[in-house]
């Protein structure tokens, strides 16, 4: 499914039977809001520069390198200078990695951590280019397999070579209990309107040490972990083809208006797109 503007456009593939998207989009003015992805993504850029904030530092990816994003991973986005910047994503899921790492070893293995999110290799943005075009021109499955394969060979090499990345800083014991109790609440009401007197009261703490603690761990404020658990309830409920004022309404959104605005912001398409997506 394509969504165009005068000079932006942005082209989205799903697969129906597995864990494995792609886009390929042109932004001069969009900007992606903090946001994360159950699944690793792998963007490579082909032209101009794309500007982001991940673990507490700005990076850019210019024509020619490759964005690593490990799932959960909170980044954001935007042209770097005026002329925009075109780029194709891969998002796939960690059960396929899982899947094609014990098919190559011949045993089950960890998952790869990328400890860079940008990454200079001419190989890897040629094998993620190959995958890519593949996906969105109707590739049948075993030539979609072969290239995940060569794809995620291609990764593996890279991360083999890639010193692990330091864990999250939990601070003490104490603030990481607090901020997991607090995530388990906004897990279990995620589209339910709770507040930070329900995080305080569920947890036997201040609204300001929930805060906190929850930033520390996790990255994000708990409002926007909340709203990260609603999108990606929005994306399973539009991968099965319901409506997206239906979804609004499940995953917690005041009206389609507002998933719109945020699933736009977050995903570069608007949740119709993503619904319409070719498969």
């Amino acid at each position: 499914m394509t969504g165009r503007t005068a000079r932006e456009w942005a082209s989205y593939w799903r697969s129906p039977e597995m864990p494995l998207e792609a886009m390929y989009a042109r932004f001069l003015r969009h900007r992606y809001h903090r946001h994360s992805h159950e699944t690793y993504s792998f963007g490579v850029t082909e032209f101009g520069a794309q500007t982001f904030t991940c673990r507490g530092a700005e990076h850019t990816s210019a024509a020619g390198m490759v964005m690593a994003f490990n799932p959960d991973e909170v980044h954001d986005g935007h042209a770097a200078h005026e002329l925009g910047f075109t780029y194709r994503i891969v998002h796939i899921g960690q059960e396929l990695i899982a899947d094609a790492l014990a098919d190559m070893g011949g045993r089950p293995a960890g998952l790869p951590l990328f400890a860079t999110p940008v990454l200079n290799s001419p190989v890897l943005a040629t094998r993620l280019r190959e995958l890519h075009t593949a996906l969105l021109h109707g590739a049948g499955p075993l030539e979609r397999d072969e290239l995940l394969s060569s794809a995620v060979a291609a990764l593996v090499s890279l991360a083999a070579r890639t010193p692990p990345r330091p864990p999250a800083a939990l601070g003490t014991p104490a603030v990481a209990h607090l901020a997991a109790k607090a995530r388990e609440l906004i897990h279990d009401r995620y589209a339910d309107p709770i507040g930070a007197d329900d995080l305080a009261a569920w947890t036997g703490s201040s609204r300001y040490a929930v805060y906190r603690a929850f930033r520390s761990a996790y990255g994000l404020a708990p409002s926007e972990y909340q709203r990260q658990l609603r999108l990606r309830a929005a994306r399973r409920l539009l991968a099965q083809g319901h409506p997206a004022a239906r979804v609004a309404s499940e995953s917690g959104f005041t009206d389609q208006a507002h998933l719109t605005r945020w699933f736009t912001r977050s995903y570069g398409v608007t949740p119709t797109q993503y619904r319409l997506a070719r498969t």
